[in-house]
Formats: structure tokens, sequence, C-alpha cells
């Protein structure tokens, strides 16, 4: 069975809302909504389908897009490679030219919508930042609350607060005052024993590699409203962030790294290679900064997520 390659589009307008369109009953997965675009003929180019598809669709025309994320997925009747793009510039008014219905929705408004299986982690992507910010290890809890302050002020979106040194009751105490900083602004992700669930239920969590190891053969620790990530280096840890049903994870290290000296890093190609098929946003980690972003994008990935670089200025 020969897989469709198709050309679709997260459009955002300039208030951030995101347009979707209901497919047709007599369609395939026909009365959910979806992600606008359609078919890549052969020979036609992914950026040449989309604005073709956009033009026939909605009767806009494409001005600024970038690569968001494929997703490759197996129907019963039907294989499918859903090649996104994020539009984030257009001219002309979006109409249903079809007839379709069209909703502008904001991204926390997503998951209240039925649409196929295999736009799930398109909704995921579509949701998340291209930046992840992670907390350093070497700060007294002043410092790294007001940085977390500063940050969030300064428009980050998704905050790791790190637990280098253990699980012990200080990173507790910490996680209440940065579930706090970051109520209403950010998504915080946090990392320890799966026991503490329940004391954070605004927060995500972030898996080690070695919870991984431990839990993916149990599946997912808590239902899908809550933001669930992984932290993986290699095809194997992929594979089993896949089996829990984790919302996004971070590879590295991509480079050489200040914090892992010793780690072995991937580099571009072989994290491009990893990235391919996983179906789910990644961001690239390891010896990057905010410069690196485009890159990322090109080859597939979410973003980028780090430390030193990402940390702000804290007079």
């Amino acid at each position: 069975m020969k897989r469709v390659h198709v050309a679709a589009a997260v459009i955002r307008g300039a208030d951030g809302k995101i347009l979707i369109a209901k497919r047709a009953d007599n369609q395939h997965q026909g009365g959910l909504w979806e992600f606008p675009g359609g078919k890549v003929e052969e020979g036609e180019a992914v950026q040449a389908a989309l604005a073709r598809e956009l033009r026939e669709e909605l009767g806009i025309g494409v001005s600024a897009a970038r690569p968001l994320i494929k997703v490759q997925h197996d129907y019963a009747d039907k294989q499918v490679l859903l090649d996104v793009w994020e539009v984030s510039g257009f001219t002309g008014q979006p109409h249903g030219a079809e007839g379709q219905p069209l909703a502008w929705v904001t991204a926390r408004e997503l998951p209240d919508y039925d649409f196929p299986e295999a736009n799930q982690p398109i909704v995921a992507a579509a949701r998340l930042p291209a930046e992840y910010l992670i907390t350093p290890e070497d700060l007294d809890n002043g410092p790294l609350l007001r940085g977390i302050r500063k940050a969030v002020a300064d428009g980050a979106k998704l905050i790791q607060l790190r637990a280098p040194n253990g699980y012990d009751p200080q990173y507790r105490d910490l996680a209440v005052d940065a579930v706090g900083l970051c109520a209403g602004k950010a998504q915080l992700m946090l990392k320890g024993p799966l026991e503490w669930l329940g004391d954070f239920p605004a927060a995500g969590w972030h898996l080690t590699a070695a919870q991984l190891r431990k839990y993916a053969s149990k599946g997912r620790p808590f239902p899908k409203e809550r933001w669930l990530a992984a932290s993986c280096h290699n095809a194997e840890e992929l594979a089993l962030a896949k089996q829990m049903g984790v919302d996004f994870v971070t590879l590295s290290p991509v480079q050489p790294t200040q914090t892992h000296p010793d780690a072995q890093p991937l580099g571009w190609a072989q994290a491009q290679g990893l990235i391919e098929g996983f179906n789910q946003p990644v961001f690239l980690l390891g010896g990057l900064s905010p410069a690196d972003r485009q890159r990322a994008w090109d080859m597939g990935a979410q973003g980028v997520a780090g430390i030193r670089a990402f940390w702000p200025e804290i007079e």
C-alpha cells in the first residue's frame, strides 16, 4: 500500500488563534476536524502543494511558512504521511471555499475538538512553543525563582524545573513556588518520582531515561489533559517514549556540552535520522542556542531546548 503524502497547515492568525476545518461526512475520517491541506501530487514540491491546497480550500495565499512536524500513520485502509507546516503569514480572508465549516480556536482549545488519530501529534506540536527552557542546577532558590519570573515575563512558555541532586523535599518546596510563578502564563514541567504526581496537578511531568525504562510498559501514568515528556538519547529510548504515549521528548546531546562533557554527541545528521518516523514533537538539546532554532525546524524538530544559552540575565 503506497503511503499518501499530504501537505497540511497549522495556520495562525495575528491574534495567535489557529484555523481548523471540518471534514465532510462522506470523506475518509468524515465529520472530524482537521488542519487544512491536501494531497501532494506526483513530482510536486510540498510547499507548492500546500500553497495550492490552501488557495483552493480557503482562498488564501501563503506568504510565510516553516516546517512543523511530519507524521506517518497507518489506518486500517490507508497509510498517510502528514507533512505539516506552520503558516504565520497569508493574504486574503480564509473561507470554506468547498463549503466546509471553519473555526478559529486557541491552542488551549484544540484538545476539545475531535481530530483523526493521525492528527494528535499535530495538536501537540501546535500547542507547544519552539523553545524549552531548562533551569540551571547551580543556583540557590532565590536566583532560580527570580530567573523563572524573568523568563516568564520575557515570554517563555515551556519551562522544566531541573532536579539534578535527587528528589529531596527542597525540590518539592521549590516546585510549589515555581508552579505559582508559571500559573496561567507558562507550562511548567517537573521531574521526580511518579508518586509525586498527585501533588502538582497543574504541572506536566518530564521523565528521565531511567524512568522510561522502568515504566514504559505500563503506559501513560495520567490522562491526556496533562503534558508528559521524556529525555531520550537513542532509538531505543525513543521507542520506549512512543510506547508510553508521551507528548514530546528532548533528544540529546546534539553537540558537546559543559554539563555532560563525556557524552558522545549525536551530531545533526544522526539526530535528524532519529527524528524521522518518531511522529511526536522533538526538542533538540545539548550545546544549542536559540540561534539554532531554524536549523532544528528544517530537520523536523519542534525546536530547541537548553539551559545556559536560554537562561535570562538577572540583575
